[in-house]
Protein backbone atom coordinates (compact mmCIF):
# COMPACT_ATOMS: atom_id res chain seq x y z
CA UNK A 1 0.00 0.00 0.00
CA UNK A 2 1.45 3.39 -0.98
CA UNK A 3 1.78 6.32 1.40
CA UNK A 4 -1.04 8.06 -0.47
CA UNK A 5 -3.35 5.08 -0.08
CA UNK A 6 -2.39 4.81 3.60
CA UNK A 7 -3.51 8.42 4.05
CA UNK A 8 -6.70 7.60 2.18
CA UNK A 9 -7.63 4.74 4.51
CA UNK A 10 -6.37 6.25 7.75
CA UNK A 11 -5.61 4.41 10.97
CA UNK A 12 -7.97 1.56 11.87
CA UNK A 13 -9.42 1.41 15.40
CA UNK A 14 -7.93 -2.10 15.66
CA UNK A 15 -6.67 -4.78 13.27
CA UNK A 16 -8.01 -8.17 14.37
CA UNK A 17 -5.57 -11.01 14.92
CA UNK A 18 -7.84 -13.86 15.99
CA UNK A 19 -9.61 -15.79 13.24
CA UNK A 20 -13.10 -15.14 14.63
CA UNK A 21 -12.48 -11.39 14.72
CA UNK A 22 -11.05 -11.47 11.18
CA UNK A 23 -14.19 -13.26 10.02
CA UNK A 24 -16.37 -10.51 11.51
CA UNK A 25 -14.28 -7.82 9.83
CA UNK A 26 -14.44 -9.64 6.50
CA UNK A 27 -18.21 -10.01 6.88
CA UNK A 28 -18.49 -6.25 7.40
CA UNK A 29 -16.39 -5.59 4.31
CA UNK A 30 -18.54 -7.87 2.16
CA UNK A 31 -21.75 -6.44 3.64
CA UNK A 32 -20.58 -2.92 2.89
CA UNK A 33 -19.58 -3.84 -0.66
CA UNK A 34 -23.01 -5.30 -1.41
CA UNK A 35 -24.94 -2.44 0.18
CA UNK A 36 -22.85 0.27 -1.50
CA UNK A 37 -23.63 -1.34 -4.85
CA UNK A 38 -27.32 -1.94 -4.13
CA UNK A 39 -28.22 1.31 -2.35
CA UNK A 40 -25.40 3.71 -3.13
CA UNK A 41 -22.76 5.04 -0.79
CA UNK A 42 -24.71 7.98 0.64
CA UNK A 43 -27.83 5.92 1.35
CA UNK A 44 -25.95 3.19 3.21
CA UNK A 45 -25.39 3.49 6.97
CA UNK A 46 -22.97 1.79 9.34
CA UNK A 47 -25.96 0.33 11.19
CA UNK A 48 -27.24 -1.32 7.99
CA UNK A 49 -23.78 -2.69 7.17
CA UNK A 50 -23.52 -4.20 10.65
CA UNK A 51 -27.03 -5.67 10.53
CA UNK A 52 -26.43 -7.33 7.17
CA UNK A 53 -23.16 -8.77 8.48
CA UNK A 54 -25.00 -10.15 11.50
CA UNK A 55 -23.11 -8.11 14.08
CA UNK A 56 -23.89 -5.20 16.39
CA UNK A 57 -23.31 -1.63 15.26
CA UNK A 58 -20.67 -1.32 17.98
CA UNK A 59 -18.74 -4.13 16.31
CA UNK A 60 -18.63 -2.08 13.12
CA UNK A 61 -16.92 0.77 14.98
CA UNK A 62 -14.51 -1.66 16.59
CA UNK A 63 -12.97 -2.30 13.17
CA UNK A 64 -13.77 0.83 11.13
CA UNK A 65 -13.95 4.49 12.10
CA UNK A 66 -16.77 5.10 9.59
CA UNK A 67 -18.25 3.79 6.34
CA UNK A 68 -15.72 5.75 4.27
CA UNK A 69 -12.85 3.86 5.87
CA UNK A 70 -14.61 0.58 5.11
CA UNK A 71 -15.06 1.57 1.47
CA UNK A 72 -11.43 2.69 1.16
CA UNK A 73 -10.42 -0.66 2.67
CA UNK A 74 -12.28 -2.36 -0.16
CA UNK A 75 -10.59 -0.12 -2.71
CA UNK A 76 -7.04 0.09 -1.42
CA UNK A 77 -5.70 -3.01 -3.16
CA UNK A 78 -8.02 -2.82 -6.15
CA UNK A 79 -7.47 0.65 -7.63
CA UNK A 80 -5.44 -0.69 -10.56
CA UNK A 81 -8.07 -3.36 -11.25
CA UNK A 82 -10.69 -0.65 -11.76
CA UNK A 83 -8.68 0.88 -14.62
CA UNK A 84 -8.28 -0.26 -18.25
CA UNK A 85 -5.90 -3.16 -18.99
CA UNK A 86 -2.47 -2.71 -20.55
CA UNK A 87 -2.40 -4.07 -24.14
CA UNK A 88 0.54 -5.84 -25.77
CA UNK A 89 0.92 -4.66 -29.36
CA UNK A 90 3.96 -6.68 -30.46
CA UNK A 91 3.08 -10.34 -29.91
CA UNK A 92 0.15 -12.41 -31.09
CA UNK A 93 -3.06 -11.29 -32.76
CA UNK A 94 -3.57 -7.73 -31.44
CA UNK A 95 -7.35 -7.73 -31.93
CA UNK A 96 -7.94 -11.04 -30.18
CA UNK A 97 -5.50 -10.30 -27.39
CA UNK A 98 -7.03 -6.90 -26.69
CA UNK A 99 -10.57 -8.29 -26.86
CA UNK A 100 -9.60 -10.96 -24.33
CA UNK A 101 -8.06 -8.34 -22.02
CA UNK A 102 -11.17 -6.16 -22.22
CA UNK A 103 -13.46 -9.10 -21.49
CA UNK A 104 -11.38 -10.23 -18.51
CA UNK A 105 -11.32 -6.65 -17.22
CA UNK A 106 -15.10 -6.39 -17.44
CA UNK A 107 -15.51 -9.66 -15.55
CA UNK A 108 -13.26 -8.34 -12.77
CA UNK A 109 -15.23 -5.11 -12.60
CA UNK A 110 -18.55 -6.91 -12.42
CA UNK A 111 -17.16 -9.29 -9.80
CA UNK A 112 -16.22 -6.38 -7.55
CA UNK A 113 -19.06 -4.05 -8.49
CA UNK A 114 -17.25 -1.11 -6.90
CA UNK A 115 -16.84 0.75 -10.19
CA UNK A 116 -20.55 1.58 -9.95
CA UNK A 117 -19.95 3.39 -6.64
CA UNK A 118 -17.02 5.55 -7.80
CA UNK A 119 -18.94 8.18 -9.82
CA UNK A 120 -20.94 9.04 -6.69
CA UNK A 121 -17.76 9.60 -4.70
CA UNK A 122 -15.19 11.22 -6.95
CA UNK A 123 -16.65 14.73 -6.97
CA UNK A 124 -17.02 14.64 -3.16
CA UNK A 125 -13.81 12.93 -2.07
CA UNK A 126 -10.77 14.83 -3.33
CA UNK A 127 -8.28 12.37 -1.80
CA UNK A 128 -9.84 9.42 -3.57
CA UNK A 129 -9.99 11.41 -6.81
CA UNK A 130 -6.28 12.20 -6.50
CA UNK A 131 -5.35 8.55 -5.84
CA UNK A 132 -7.39 7.43 -8.85
CA UNK A 133 -5.81 10.17 -10.97
CA UNK A 134 -2.32 8.97 -10.06
CA UNK A 135 -3.29 5.36 -10.78
CA UNK A 136 -4.60 6.36 -14.22
CA UNK A 137 -1.30 8.10 -14.93
CA UNK A 138 0.55 4.85 -14.18
CA UNK A 139 -1.69 2.86 -16.52
CA UNK A 140 -1.27 5.53 -19.20
CA UNK A 141 2.50 5.30 -18.83
CA UNK A 142 2.41 1.52 -19.29
CA UNK A 143 0.19 1.77 -22.37
CA UNK A 144 2.48 4.48 -23.77
CA UNK A 145 5.55 2.29 -23.24
CA UNK A 146 3.91 -0.53 -25.19
CA UNK A 147 2.97 1.84 -28.02
CA UNK A 148 6.54 3.12 -28.20
CA UNK A 149 7.82 -0.45 -28.57
CA UNK A 150 5.39 -1.04 -31.43
CA UNK A 151 6.34 2.31 -32.98
CA UNK A 152 10.06 1.48 -32.82
CA UNK A 153 9.33 -1.79 -34.60
CA UNK A 154 7.60 0.12 -37.41
CA UNK A 155 4.17 -1.33 -36.63
CA UNK A 156 2.16 1.83 -35.91
CA UNK A 157 1.16 4.84 -37.96
CA UNK A 158 4.25 7.04 -38.36
CA UNK A 159 2.48 10.28 -37.46
CA UNK A 160 0.85 9.06 -34.24
CA UNK A 161 0.95 11.28 -31.18
CA UNK A 162 1.62 8.31 -28.95
CA UNK A 163 0.82 10.07 -25.69
CA UNK A 164 -2.60 11.22 -26.91
CA UNK A 165 -3.31 7.81 -28.43
CA UNK A 166 -2.53 6.17 -25.07
CA UNK A 167 -5.10 8.44 -23.36
CA UNK A 168 -7.59 7.76 -26.17
CA UNK A 169 -7.22 4.02 -25.67
CA UNK A 170 -7.94 4.43 -21.96
CA UNK A 171 -11.02 6.56 -22.64
CA UNK A 172 -12.35 4.13 -25.26
CA UNK A 173 -11.84 1.16 -22.96
CA UNK A 174 -13.48 2.92 -20.00
CA UNK A 175 -16.43 4.24 -21.98
CA UNK A 176 -16.81 0.89 -23.73
CA UNK A 177 -17.14 -0.87 -20.39
CA UNK A 178 -19.75 1.67 -19.30
CA UNK A 179 -21.78 1.45 -22.50
CA UNK A 180 -21.67 -2.33 -22.87
CA UNK A 181 -22.59 -3.06 -19.26
CA UNK A 182 -22.76 -6.46 -17.60
CA UNK A 183 -24.38 -8.50 -20.37
CA UNK A 184 -22.06 -7.76 -23.27
CA UNK A 185 -20.96 -10.58 -25.56
CA UNK A 186 -17.56 -11.61 -26.88
CA UNK A 187 -18.27 -9.88 -30.19
CA UNK A 188 -18.81 -6.59 -28.33
CA UNK A 189 -15.28 -6.74 -26.91
CA UNK A 190 -13.92 -7.78 -30.29
CA UNK A 191 -15.67 -4.82 -31.94
CA UNK A 192 -14.11 -2.39 -29.47
CA UNK A 193 -10.71 -4.04 -29.88
CA UNK A 194 -10.95 -3.63 -33.67
CA UNK A 195 -11.66 0.09 -33.31
CA UNK A 196 -8.65 0.58 -31.02
CA UNK A 197 -6.35 -1.49 -33.23
CA UNK A 198 -7.29 0.57 -36.27
CA UNK A 199 -6.20 3.69 -34.42
CA UNK A 200 -2.81 2.14 -33.73
CA UNK A 201 -2.00 0.11 -36.85
CA UNK A 202 -2.10 0.98 -40.58
CA UNK A 203 -4.34 -1.45 -42.49
CA UNK A 204 -1.46 -3.23 -44.24
CA UNK A 205 0.43 -3.78 -40.97
CA UNK A 206 -2.67 -5.00 -39.16
CA UNK A 207 -3.51 -7.38 -42.01
CA UNK A 208 0.04 -8.74 -41.92
CA UNK A 209 -0.12 -9.27 -38.16
CA UNK A 210 -3.46 -11.07 -38.43
CA UNK A 211 -2.22 -13.34 -41.23
CA UNK A 212 1.01 -14.14 -39.40
CA UNK A 213 -0.88 -15.20 -36.31
CA UNK A 214 -3.27 -17.41 -38.26
CA UNK A 215 -0.44 -19.46 -39.71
Amino acid sequence: MTEREDLLVGEYPILPKQERAQQKRNALLESGRILFIEKGYEQTTAKEIAARAGVATGTFYRYFSDKRQLLMSLLEDKIDELLPPEPNWTTGNPELLLASLLESHMKRLNGMGLHRVLPELLHKDSELAEVLKEARKKIHSRILTGLKRAYDLGLTWKDLDLEKVAWSIMVLAESGNTEMGEHCKKEDFFGLAKVICRIVFPPDVLKKLLIENEE
